[in-house]
């Protein structure tokens, strides 16, 4: 099964390789994607881990759409922009 999750602050491939990679650690997800331009997270693994998820996500600075958290999304940004500036770091270690 898979589910999509729309959330806030993905700017970059950097964003992308942090949300994938904060994604991995969950158990009963088997994979993760992210649509960078859409802003969407697209996971591989059974839809009630749908709330677990959204939960990682937003520890990461990637609150839902429309929640609470992605309303208020300061503090989300600051956390997104950290995760970004690691992903992009991560990225370019790995070449």
């Amino acid at each position: 099964m898979s589910f999509e999750i729309e959330v806030e602050n993905i700017k970059c491939g950097g964003c992308a390789a942090s949300i994938v990679k904060g994604l991995q650690v969950l158990d009963g997800v088997a994979s993760a994607s992210v649509d960078v331009e859409r802003g969407c997270v697209a996971i591989e693994g059974d839809v009630a881990l749908r709330p677990l998820v959204a939960a990682r996500l937003q520890q990461l600075g990637y609150p839902e759409v429309g929640s609470v958290e992605g309303l208020a999304s300061a503090k989300a940004r600051a956390k997104s922009f950290v995760s970004c500036a690691v992903g992009k770091f991560s990225d370019s270690s790995s070449d």
